[in-house]
Order: C-alpha cells, then structure tokens, then sequence
C-alpha cells in the first residue's frame, strides 16, 4: 500500500503531520508493506533573491495574515505546543523564513536512494529548532548528508538542475487533485486526509484503506 504526502519542508504543520504518520505506522499490523512517498509542495514558491526581507518568522507570519505581531507570536506559540506533544522541540524565535526548490530536489534524490523520510527529519529538524538557513547552499548541502546522502551526489544536483522537473512534476499533481494545503496524505490512491490529522484518525485511515484493499 502506497501513501503518496504532498508538504513542504518550511511548514510546521507538515512537520507535525509527518510525526503523527510516523506514530500511527508504528501502530499498523501491515507497516512493512507501506510506502510512503513524499511530494514536493512550496508554500512560497518565490525564489529567495526575490523575496522580501524579514526579521521573522513572526513578522512573516503577522504581514502575510493581517495579524499583529503579539498574534502572531501567540500563533507559533499555540504550534510550538502542539509540536511539542508531538515530541518535537523547536526554536521559532531562531526560523529564518526560506524557499525551499533546492531542498526539495535534494528530496527528489532521497527518494532514488530510500532515505527521504531521513533526510526531511534532519532538514525540519534543521529549520524549526536549529535556525538553519535552507536558501543556504553549504548548509542545505551539509543537512543532507547528515540525513544519510552522499556528499558527492548532493553537491552534484545541486549545481545543476537535476530533479528540478521532478519537483515541478509533484506540484503540477497537487495543482490538478486540486489540492490547495499542506500536509495531504493519500492512502492507497483512494483515501485522502487534509491537515495534520491526530495519530489515531491517520491509524483508522490506514485500517479502514487495507480492509477495503482485501476484499
């Protein structure tokens, strides 16, 4: 059974959802016939010369919505929590708001060699509790091979464009399934779930998609 989850790497939501799947997979009888597949989703897709300069994350975020900047900061703090049930600490005083094209290649080649799942950890890991700039191509590059790809390999992709079309390819697909948000998880090409669902929904999705899948 294949899950197929459109997110971005720069979204906490995203990271949050991909630590709920994690949970409800431990929990699933049949995880060892599960793929999960991640798909290249940018909330901004500005390249990171054209965007406009930001002090925070918090200003981002109070600029973009039309709130203020004490709303804002209670917004990331309300995630923070969240996250935190999660079993993720993270810093947002220490976010540097990013594009993330590049990452999301170095994502593509994860998928080649079986270690994405590792590779957006450390890459999350990365932007929300170490305040590491992914628009840098040193750091990005360094994250990567933490995340378990070779040195090599990265820097070769990303001094080309490789992947690049693979990239456009995944939001030409969530464009067309008419999927505006991230995270979006389909299970089984059939079954979809919108947002960071709590752990026991996702588990009842997957039951309820291998069930359906055995008949």
């Amino acid at each position: 059974m294949q899950i197929d989850v459109w997110s971005d790497i720069v979204c906490p939501w995203c990271a949050i959802g991909k630590q709920r799947l994690d949970a409800a997979l431990r929990t699933f009888a049949h995880a060892d016939q599960v793929e999960v597949v991640w798909h290249a989703f940018e909330l901004d897709p500005t390249p990171s010369e054209k965007r406009p300069k930001y002090n925070s994350i918090t200003e981002l975020l109070a600029k973009k919505y039309g709130m203020s900047l004490a709303q804002a900061q209670a917004a990331n703090e309300r995630v923070v929590a969240t996250a935190e049930q999660e079993g993720l600490q993270w810093q947002m005083d220490k976010v540097i708001p990013t594009a993330t094209f590049d990452a999301h290649r170095l994502l593509q080649l994860a998928a080649t060699v079986e270690l994405q799942p590792q590779v957006m950890a450390r890459l999350m890991q990365g932007y929300f509790a170490e305040g590491k700039n992914l628009s840098d191509r040193t750091t990005l590059a360094a994250l990567a091979v933490e995340g378990g790809l070779d040195a090599t390999q990265v820097e070769a992709v990303l001094a080309s464009d490789q992947f690049a079309a693979a990239v456009r390819d995944d939001e030409r697909l969530a464009t067309e399934a008419g999927i505006t948000g991230v995270p979006f998880f389909v299970i089984d090409r059939k079954y979809a779930l919108s947002g960071a669902q709590p752990a026991a929904t996702m588990a009842r999705a997957l039951d309820e998609a291998w069930q359906r899948s055995q008949v």
